[in-house]
C-alpha cells in the first residue's frame, strides 16, 4: 500500500525549493500538487472500466510553468479574474494595477499568487484522506494591492474520491481579495482532445455579460441564448455561436451566477465525458463560476507529451463576480478588513458510468 504522501524535489524557483507532492486516497487515486502556485500537476481518476487516467493538463516540470503556463492547476491571487483598466478606489484612495491583460489587470497581476513559491504547513493522512495545507504572505504593495495578506490553501484528496479546496485569507489593512482555484480538466484525459463532446450542466439561470469581457454590473438570463447549461448539453454545442470581440476565436470566457444562496455551499455544475464514463460534479460557496472553454489553447503549449490544441480542457473557477469592486452592488463581497476572514471552499466529486 503506497505511503498517503510522499514527497519529492521539483526544481527551484526564486532561490527557494520546489517541491512535488503526491497525494493517494485508501482507493487507489492519486493527486500531485506543488508548492509553486499550489499548483495540481496531475490528477489520476478512474474510469467507467476502473482505468485510472489524468485528467487535468500541465507539464511534466517546474521550468514548464515558469516559462509559459495559461493558469494550469494553480490558485489565482489575490484577485482573480478582471479588473477593468486595472483601476480600483478603496477608502477614498486610488490603487493602480499592471494591465497584464491590456488594458485591464488579470489573475493577480504580473506575478500573482500563481506565480510565487508557498509554505508547505502541514501533510496530513486524515480520517478522510490525505491532505495538504500550503500558506503564502502577500505583502503590502504587491503587484499594487494593499494590506499584508495571509493566505492558506489546503487540498484533501478525500476517501470518497473527492478533491476539496479550501481557501482562506486575512489582512493588516482594508484590500480586495478574490481567490480561485484554476485546474484545466479534460475527464477523457489530458491528451484525448477536445472536450467539446463533454456533457456540462450548470446550476445557474443567470450570467454576467461583459463589455466585451469585463463584467459591468448587468446581469442577464440565461434561457434561449448559447449560454443556457441549465440542463445537460455538450459543451461544444452552442460554442462557435458564442464570440468576444478581440478574442482568438469563439468559446466560452463568462461568469455565471451561481443559483441559491451565495455563501453556503450547494451544487455548482456537473460534467460528464460520455467516452470514458468519468463525471465531475462541483458543489461551490461563491456567488459565481467561471466557465472557460479553452480558446487560448492555441498549440503553442506542450506539457505531458502533448501539444494543447484550442478547446483541449476546461475550467469552472468558482468566484466572487469580476470586476466586483468597481460595481457598486458588488464591491463588498471582494472587501476584505482587519478582523475578518475570507472563506472560499469547494468540493470536486468523481464518479463514473
Amino acid at each position: 500500500m503506497p505511503a498517503p504522501i510522499t514527497q519529492s524535489a521539483f526544481g527551484t524557483v526564486d532561490g527557494k525549493e520546489v517541491n512535488l507532492y503526491v497525494l493517494t486516497n485508501a482507493r487507489g487515486l492519486v493527486m500531485k500538487v506543488t508548492n509553486y502556485g499550489t499548483i495540481i500537476t496531475e490528477l489520476h481518476v478512474p474510469d467507467r472500466t476502473g482505468k485510472l487516467g489524468d485528467i487535468v493538463a500541465g507539464y511534466d516540470n517546474v521550468e514548464g510553468y515558469v516559462q509559459k503556463t495559461p493558469y494550469f492547476g494553480a490558485t489565482i491571487g489575490r484577485v482573480a479574474n478582471r479588473i477593468k483598466n486595472g483601476r480600483f478606489q478603496l477608502e477614498g484612495k486610488t490603487y493602480q494595477l499592471a494591465a497584464n491583460d491590456p488594458p485591464n489587470a488579470l489573475h493577480g497581476g504580473n506575478k500573482g499568487w500563481d506565480k510565487v513559491v508557498w509554505d508547505v504547513a502541514a501533510t496530513n493522512d486524515t480520517p478522510q484522506g490525505p491532505t495538504i495545507t500550503f500558506t503564502y504572505l502577500s505583502k503590502d504593495g504587491e503587484e499594487g494591492y494593499p494590506g499584508n495578506v495571509t493566505a492558506t490553501v489546503t487540498y484533501v484528496l478525500t476517501n470518497d474520491n473527492e478533491l476539496k479546496v479550501d481557501m482562506q485569507a486575512t489582512t493588516d489593512k482594508t484590500t480586495i481579495v478574490n481567490m480561485a482555484h484554476h485546474s484545466y480538466w479534460n475527464l477523457g484525459g489530458y491528451d484525448s482532445g477536445p472536450i467539446t463532446d463533454h456533457e456540462l450542466t450548470l446550476h445557474a439561470d443567470q450570467y454576467t455579460p461583459g463589455d466585451p469581457v469585463v463584467a459591468n454590473g448587468v446581469i442577464k438570463p440565461v434561457k434561449g441564448t448559447p449560454f443556457d447549461f441549465t440542463a445537460p448539453k455538450p459543451m461544444g454545442k452552442d460554442l462557435l455561436a458564442v464570440s468576444i470581440k478581440g478574442n482568438p476565436a469563439p468559446g466560452y470566457d463568462h461568469n455565471y451566477v451561481v443559483n441559491g444562496e451565495p455563501h453556503t455551499l450547494r451544487p455548482v455544475a456537473r460534467v460528464k465525458d460520455p467516452k470514458s464514463g468519468r463525471v465531475m460534479t462541483l458543489e461551490g460557496d461563491q456567488p459565481g463560476v467561471m466557465f472557460y472553454s479553452g480558446l487560448f489553447l492555441d498549440g503553442t503549449i506542450t506539457g505531458k507529451g502533448h501539444v494543447y490544441q484550442r478547446y483541449d480542457a476546461f475550467c469552472l473557477e468558482t468566484q466572487k463576480f469580476p470586476n466586483s469592486i468597481n460595481v457598486p452592488a458588488w464591491k463588498n463581497e471582494v472587501i476584505l478588513k482587519p478582523g475578518q476572514t475570507y472563506q472560499h471552499h469547494m468540493i470536486h466529486r468523481f464518479t463514473a458510468e
